[in-house]
């Protein structure tokens, strides 16, 4: 059985320890990789420490061109990687190498958005106030950062935490989801031999469960960037409150249906939008809300579609593949059996096999039932009927989720109106709630997170201002 080995100061450690990987669509163990210990974590945070004064003092075109060589070393290994993705998280070999290839041009635009910032500089007259003074305000890294990955994109929540981060000058502790780790591990490899110094990114893998606290708790630990659950993000916020922190913990994200104007166009672009990589996404469409009337109209619309989805393996580039264990497809039929048992009417055929479970259109569904609220993180939809505009806006506003919504209308100006209404990070206005493009802010509020992302965001959120003032 192959084994992968988490790597601290570029060295590959051997504790004797290991954690197996399973494959979703299988249920058999994949391949091994490091249960690492407190001690091991704390050589890692020992060896960012140390690497963090010779990296950050490193000049910057050094960083960017150790950086860029890692870029090339991903998309030429696009192939393995993708083949990593299929067998670990059940990804599509389509979606695994379209992840790759949108992970090399982020390393673009990060070097691209760096290269654009503009230094701050105060001169003479502030505010009226005469001072016979120039200031100026670099921007310089913070130190060490934590950077902790979802299973779900492996490879770009990875480097896009990372890459920002290691262009200004931060070290990094990087733990990757449990299914992730293998992956994670083979990109801090490729970074190894692109040139990145001894110590400026460690990888440290196992479960959560045992080393979780040991890792968001080091005194060395200057920021932590993290992409998760919510009881995770609150275990880790109660653990490292002093912490500067940047969270992104998922979404109830609605499509919320004005008119009946271009339904057929609608319904494809939310199916698109709930069912891709089986839903597992923190910003697919969780729900429908919208009036009776069009509820009539679109259902039918939105069964045609799910109807259309492939079901299968990721080998065969199928939309609707296996969820990640069977833990979570257990938590995705419960949701569907108590929908049902509050009287939604399932319009698709409810079927499962091992984790693979076909994608389920509910209509219906009363407020009453979890899946109105709760993440499924899978391939449920449910619609919800409500009788106005207004009960729209207060059924999305009642989630304790604030990532994204999305409005369909004709009416543009409403939409907009009604935008400033939702209390989400983000509104859409016809067309589906998603993270891209990667230059766009990405922000939730509420159980969705706090802190923002982006490339330019990044940037900031991990490094700070370092103010020069001199007289003239």
């Amino acid at each position: 059985m192959k084994q992968y080995h988490s790597i601290i100061n570029n060295k590959k450690i051997d504790n004797g320890n290991w954690l197996e990987i399973i494959n979703p669509s299988t249920n058999q163990v994949y391949a091994q990789v490091s249960a690492l210990t407190k001690i091991e974590l704390d050589e890692a945070f020992k060896s960012a420490r140390s690497a963090f004064k010779i990296w950050s003092a490193l000049n910057v075109e050094k960083r960017k061109e150790i950086l860029v060589n890692w870029k090339k070393l991903i998309l030429l290994n696009k192939e393995e990687l993708a083949q990593i993705l299929v067998s670990e998280v059940a990804k599509s070999h389509k979606d695994a190498l379209s992840e790759i290839i949108r992970t090399g041009e982020y390393i673009d635009l990060t070097i691209s958005e760096f290269e654009n910032m503009e230094l701050l500089t105060f001169d003479n007259t502030y505010n009226g106030i005469q001072e016979n003074i120039y200031a100026e305000y670099h921007r310089i890294p913070k130190g060490v950062g934590v950077a902790i990955s979802p299973f779900n994109y492996p490879v770009n929540l990875s480097i896009s935490k990372l890459a920002p981060g290691i262009l200004t000058g931060n070290t990094f502790v990087f733990k990757p989801a449990t299914q992730g780790s293998i992956v994670g591990i083979r990109l801090i490899e490729l970074a190894i031999e692109a040139g990145i110094p001894a110590g400026v990114l460690n990888v440290v893998t196992g479960k959560g469960k045992d080393i979780g606290d040991d890792i968001v708790k080091n005194n060395e630990i200057d920021f932590i960037s993290f992409t998760g659950s919510v009881g995770v993000g609150n275990r880790i916020k109660e653990l490292a409150s002093s912490k500067d922190l940047v969270f992104e913990l998922g979404g109830k994200d609605a499509a919320i249906i004005l008119d009946d104007h271009n339904l057929e166009n609608i319904a494809s672009d939310i199916v698109a939008g709930a069912f891709s990589y089986s839903g597992q996404r923190c910003t697919a469409i969780k729900r429908v809300i919208t009036t009776n009337a069009i509820a009539d109209k679109i259902s039918p619309l939105l069964k045609l579609e799910v109807e259309k989805l492939t079901v299968g393996l990721p080998t065969e580039n199928s939309t609707i593949v296996p969820l990640i264990d069977k833990k979570s497809a257990d938590y995705v039929e419960e949701l569907i059996n108590d929908a049902i048992r509050h009287q939604a009417i399932a319009l698709t055929s409810i079927k499962r096999k091992e984790n693979l479970i076909w994608p389920v259109l509910l209509d219906k569904v009363a407020l009453k039932s979890k899946v109105a609220w709760e993440e499924p993180f899978g391939p449920i939809l449910p619609i919800i009927r409500v009788e106005t505009i207004d009960d729209m806006i207060k059924v999305a506003n009642e989630s304790n989720f604030g990532l994204q919504t999305t409005i369909y209308s004709k009416d543009e100006k409403l939409a907009y109106e009604l935008a400033f209404k939702l209390e989400v990070g983000t509104i859409n206005i016809n067309r589906r709630t998603q993270r891209g493009p990667d230059v766009l802010p990405f922000l939730g509020v509420k159980d969705s997170g706090f802190g923002v992302q982006g490339i330019k965001e990044t940037i900031m959120s991990t490094t700070r201002y370092k103010g020069i003032i001199r007289k003239k």
